[in-house]
């Protein structure tokens, strides 16, 4: 909102200074400043609420250390991020830009979902929840969402060409070449590659002609499966204090990097990546989420006065799935949310080799002391903090390494 206001001062009525809210890393530095500030002063009007609502944490009986002294710790924690990221990103963003749109949905949408989980788990007392498959539903139906616009909408669109030469001169004539164009694309990037991009309607080549105007039936469960994983491992990595949140921060500042890259021209022709007009927009969503999960911080370390929830971890994951499928980068989650895998696959094996013991020697087996693989080193006798920082300085590592992929193919 007062990006359009500042706007019409600039170009209305010329008034000196206005035009800096023209810059995304302005407009990005103001959201980030203004979600932190937010997180950390009225997160506490916001937790001594949930206190006096009695919406505190149920603590199951897991037998780990310092595990009775965290019931009744207020949740739903994930309403503070959510607040301090939107208002920033209201205030300072182009709202009618078609990736802020699409975040702010995931943000309200996957925050719903949570916040219902949370509601059934506190004030109905079902220590379950919401029921898997509505949760499902939910996710499956925010890919529909998601796979459809970046699909459909002509606001969408790539150049993979990227040079800036229009004019060629040779000794006896001047020739004006075409200028690289805009086009709809299902294209994305393979990381380490050369040449790295990768077309999913491709995959429907052996169909014949005309093959590229199915490309949606790829492209829309591919976003589908996404943001149902990565919400889910987000769910499962906040485990302890600090952990889900600290590790999001550090992945998020990362998608940063490459959204600011990708929608900008220049930068996208020195690195020779694939240009997404409009991109760049992402910025300053993407700063104002950080600004509000480095001040939700404040709280949440250890030892923690309030926790996310799944208002908080589910929103975390989907709005990370969409940034990193906007911005054609889906397939560096792997390695840039590598504590998120982790964990997820720590509970599938678990949960697969103890079924599979159990049916063929009659008693299940372990691999691991306890699933997700943080409980596995708290059950080992590591404290919590010793965890969350030694996840924290991996999850670390994994984006310095996503970040070199922009050169190193």
């Amino acid at each position: 909102m007062l990006y359009y206001l500042f706007e019409y001062l600039n170009k209305t009525l010329d008034v000196p200074g206005t035009g800096v809210f023209q810059y995304i890393t302005f407009r990005s530095a103001l959201a980030f400043m203004l979600s932190l500030l937010l997180s950390t002063i009225y997160g506490k009007r916001i937790i001594g609420f949930l206190r006096r609502q009695q919406v505190g944490e149920t603590v199951r009986e897991l037998g780990l250390a310092g595990q009775n002294e965290k019931a009744g710790t207020p949740t739903m924690g994930g309403l503070i991020i959510i607040f301090a990221t939107l208002v920033p990103v209201l205030l300072f963003a182009r709202l009618q830009n078609i990736y802020i749109v699409l975040l702010i949905v995931t943000t309200l949408w996957m925050g719903t979902i949570g916040f219902v989980d949370d509601y059934i788990k506190i004030f109905k007392k079902d220590k379950q929840g919401l029921k898997g498959i509505f949760k499902v539903f939910g996710q499956v139906g925010l890919g529909l969402i998601v796979g459809s616009v970046l699909y459909f909408s002509p606001a969408v669109t790539v150049r993979t060409d990227t040079g800036k030469i229009d004019v060629f001169k040779s000794a006896t004539q001047t020739v004006i070449l075409p200028a690289p164009i805009e086009e709809k694309s299902t294209a994305t990037t393979i990381p380490f590659f050369k040449n790295n991009e990768f077309d999913y309607a491709e995959l429907l080549a052996w169909t014949g002609d005309g093959y590229e105007k199915w490309a949606w039936l790829i492209f829309i469960p591919v976003v589908i499966f996404i943001i149902t994983a990565v919400s889910n491992g987000a769910n499962l990595t906040d485990g302890i204090d600090g952990l889900a949140a600290g590790t999001s921060a550090v992945s998020v500042f990362a998608l940063g990097i490459f959204t600011f890259v990708s929608g900008n021209i220049i930068f996208s022709n020195y690195l020779n990546i694939m240009y997404i007009p409009h991109s760049g927009e992402m910025t300053v969503f993407i700063f104002s989420f950080v600004g509000a999960l480095i001040g939700f911080l404040w709280y949440n370390s250890y030892p923690a006065s309030v926790f996310m929830g799944d208002t908080g971890s589910l929103t975390i994951g989907g709005i990370i799935a969409v940034l990193a499928i906007a911005v054609r980068k889906e397939m560096l989650i792997p390695l840039l949310c590598g504590i998120f895998l982790v964990e997820n696959f720590s509970v599938v094996l678990q949960v697969s080799y103890f079924k599979y013991t159990k049916k063929r020697f009659g008693e299940g087996r372990r691999i691991f002391l306890m699933s997700p693989l943080h409980h596995h080193y708290q059950k080992k006798g590591y404290h919590e903090s010793k965890i969350v920082t030694r996840f924290w300085i991996v999850a670390i590592m994994l984006a310095i390494l996503s970040i070199v992929t922009l050169k190193l193919r």
